[in-house]
């Protein structure tokens, strides 16, 4: 079977050829249809991840496709079943304890044409979407859903971009009922955000004091919950446009600054909640809400598997919005 792995030191991706896994006991070998790119999967390929990555392991968290064979004692899928991978394969339900080994990291990854894993490590996805767009959805679209978790009508939030965590948690806010207010830097992605039901977007670059800016939307209250993308390089500003006794949601460290005022911060009253992806549980609840709302993720481009060191160019250096897709 074909996969690509990653060298070790910062060097392009290697396409490499290995034999098609057996599911043991307990697994289900999976034929991947589609993968999505995230952040950290670009720090993997690029050699700057926090954790250690082995010289040949396989990258990619997030996999869609079709169960091809199982393993003895496999009770919750069969061949023919439609499944997406989970980003903490061990975690099923419960309250988060710990990163445990992960995808790409201490296990290989979903960007190869078959997998073998636990029949406990993915879920079923939503019969209206595609592979390409069922393989967005294992962190980006969990990520956003525990980032709004406890949103609904008559609340703000405010989402920073138009990467796959902010479009995400703008769909699901919207659909929650509340108000939604983004940040982006072109006038072509804040009209799609609008699109999307961004009642107000914020060019960021123009107004650099968005915060501010985003307070003067809300009639000087600030919004209810910030989806904080940016981390070090933005959270100042989210200080600044987070309500009173609202709160932040910290998905990623992805600007250099300075951090935060933690003065400021404590007089906002607010609360500020690092989002761990989230459980199996939370995804299938996920997607109980993706089906109901007939959802679709919003895909900026989809590449084939061939041309995979194209899509982590792209993911690195492009103007995104939305997902970046591997199709196998």
């Amino acid at each position: 079977m074909r996969t690509f792995q990653v060298n070790g030191d910062g060097g392009p991706l290697s396409p490499v050829e290995r034999p098609v896994p057996a599911p043991a006991a307990g697994e289900v070998l999976v034929r991947v249809r589609a993968s999505s790119l995230n952040a950290r999967d670009l720090l993997i390929a690029n050699g700057r991840y926090s954790v250690a990555v082995p010289p040949g392991r396989v990258p990619l968290s997030d996999g869609a496709g079709v169960v091809e064979a199982v393993g003895d004692g496999v009770s919750r899928f069969r061949a023919g079943d439609r499944v997406a991978s989970t980003f903490h394969p061990g975690w099923i339900h419960g309250p988060f304890e710990g990163w445990g080994e992960l995808y790409g990291v201490q296990r290989d990854g979903w960007l190869t044409e078959y997998i073998a894993v636990s029949e406990h490590s993915v879920a079923d996805v939503p019969e209206h979407l595609s592979f390409e767009e069922a393989a967005t959805l294992p962190c980006a679209a969990l990520t956003a859903w525990s980032a709004v978790s406890g949103i609904g009508p008559g609340d703000t939030v405010l989402v920073q971009g138009s990467g796959g965590v902010s479009v995400f948690a703008l769909q699901f806010a919207r659909a929650a009922g509340a108000r939604v207010l983004a940040t982006t830097s072109s006038a072509e992605k804040a009209e799609r955000l609008r699109a999307l039901g961004a009642s107000d977007v914020v060019d960021y670059v123009g107004t650099p004091e968005w915060g501010a800016r985003v307070r003067e939307l809300t009639d000087g209250r600030g919004t209810d919950l910030v989806v904080e993308i940016g981390g070090a390089g933005t959270i100042s500003q989210s200080i600044t446009a987070v309500a009173h006794g609202g709160r932040i949601s910290l998905v990623g460290n992805l600007a250099a600054g300075d951090g935060m005022d933690l003065t400021r911060f404590f007089q906002r009253g607010a609360t500020l909640r690092t989002i761990s992806v989230g459980s199996r549980s939370d995804f299938e609840r996920m997607n109980r809400v993706v089906r109901g709302h007939r959802l679709r993720p919003v895909i900026d481009r989809v590449f084939p598997f061939e041309e995979t060191p194209e899509a982590f160019c792209h993911f690195e250096t492009g103007s995104r919005f939305g997902k970046v897709v591997i199709s196998h």
